[in-house]
């Protein structure tokens, strides 16, 4: 069990800021509230810090300035596993991350932290949404826009806390609620393999003061782990509540988002927020709901093909619900991107159970696999090309698709390598799409 640390904690204490990303500037910023000077270290320092300091570089003298510490606090893309965190452990030093410091010391009653392999974003999204246009000062921040501990803020009445598998094993304690929208294995590098990626991310349902985890009823791999999900579970599944039609003016596509939203709503009704149980209100709530960008986002229209946007997929979990999402149309999907070694029997079978023809575009570098993947299960009506690149992806995908199918860049693979980020690569494709001509 992690010790229970809060940023007040700190004031007067001998820190070290391990990681100097967002999460790494926002450290900086509290521990300055705090009269706190860090020693700042960096894996790849870039000269300076925010403050104009110098930075150390981890194996360049700054594993041995954060062991003069007595706190460290790292950014979440330092793996918990790494062997210089059981170092600085096994003499003694609290190794923590930002948020659980500030849930240490947090009105957790009016927290609630939402986690899952996808989905998460668009379920913190959504209830942060209905919060606000029922009235109620809110963030929604964490893995997703400001961490907590970085608001100024005095006026928040609730917060709704994106939460990753990195950070949830900072964790030391737990909001009363926890909401986990999907199981699949991912981060593996990370977290070494994917039993113990399930249980860091499951963790956070289970820390003390845990209560209810609100959990997706259709995912198996929840199912046969539900003794991890904490004290109490409620289950919640797509095709709940079928009358409902609140969420329709949230504009979202396909039947994941439906439970996403039947989870938001479930999140806020254990907030004890009226509201959550009133139609009406829901539904006058629901409509003005922006959908987050490069998640199954409609970019357009070409002679009759749509062109859609699912550039943050980077595993087959949201792959496969992306394809669900247009049943009965023809879909042209491009897959592929950094190579993580993940398993893509599992698209292949998607694919093959699919009741309307489908083109995949496979592009480097996991592309390879994947076709190799399709083309060993030998759905007959699933077709696989190799492209060199994602204009040539387009090109091909309209030509297929034309002239009422869709377009699908959902690629089951991260964007490292060939782009800047999801985004750059989002950008590439909507420039290829306009390049197209009917």
């Amino acid at each position: 069990m992690r010790r229970l640390i809060s940023w007040s904690q700190l004031r007067g204490a001998r820190v070290g800021v391990w990681g100097l990303g967002v999460e790494g500037a926002a450290n900086l910023g509290k521990l300055a509230e705090l009269g706190v000077n860090p020693v700042l270290v960096d894996d790849r320092p870039a000269g300076r810090g925010p403050d104009g300091r110098p930075v150390l570089a981890t194996h360049d003298g700054g594993l041995d300035a954060l062991a003069g510490c007595e706190v460290v606090v790292k950014t979440p893309g330092i793996s918990r596993y790494r062997p210089e965190v059981a170092e600085l452990e096994g003499r003694g030093i609290a190794v923590v991350g930002g948020l659980g410091l500030w849930l240490a010391e947090a009105d957790r009653g009016r927290v609630v932290c939402i986690t899952g392999t996808k989905g998460k974003s668009s379920t913190t999204a959504i209830a942060g949404h209905l919060l606000r246009r029922w009235g109620y000062p809110s963030m929604v921040g964490g893995n997703i826009g400001e961490p907590p501990w970085a608001s100024r803020d005095s006026g928040v009445r609730y917060w709704v806390i994106e939460t990753s598998s990195y950070q949830a094993t900072d964790l030391a304690c737990s909001p009363p609620v926890v909401a986990v929208t999907s199981l699949h294995p991912d981060h593996l590098d990370w977290h070494g393999d994917v039993e113990t990626y399930y249980a860091d991310k499951l963790s956070a349902c289970a820390q003390p003061g845990a209560d209810l985890t609100i959990a997706n009823g259709d995912s198996d791999l929840l199912a046969e782990r539900a003794a991890l999900l904490g004290p109490r579970v409620e289950w919640v599944r797509a095709g709940d509540d079928p009358a409902a039609d609140w969420m329709t003016g949230l504009g979202l596509l396909g039947t994941h988002n439906r439970r996403n939203a039947l989870i938001a709503r479930a999140c806020v009704q254990a907030l004890g927020v009226p509201e959550a149980s009133d139609t009406a209100a829901l539904a006058r709530a629901a409509a003005g709901f922006a959908p987050l960008a490069n998640r199954l986002q409609v970019i357009g229209e070409v002679g009759g093909v749509t062109f859609v946007d699912d550039s943050l997929s980077t595993n087959v979990l949201p792959t496969l619900a992306a394809l669900a999402a247009f049943p009965g149309r023809r879909v042209a999907l491009i897959a592929g991107g950094h190579d993580r070694g993940i398993d893509y029997r599992p698209l292949a079978a998607g694919l093959a159970d699919r009741d309307t023809p489908a083109l995949v575009l496979a592009v480097p570098d996991s592309g390879p696999r994947i076709q190799a993947a399709i083309e060993a299960a030998g759905p007959a009506k699933v077709d696989v090309v190799a492209c060199a690149g994602l204009d040539e992806a387009v090109a091909r995908a309209y030509g297929w698709a034309a002239p009422d199918g869709v377009v699908l860049l959902s690629p089951a693979a991260p964007s490292f390598g060939r782009f800047r980020d999801y985004r750059d690569r989002s950008e590439a494709f909507a420039r290829a799409m306009r390049a197209c001509h009917p």
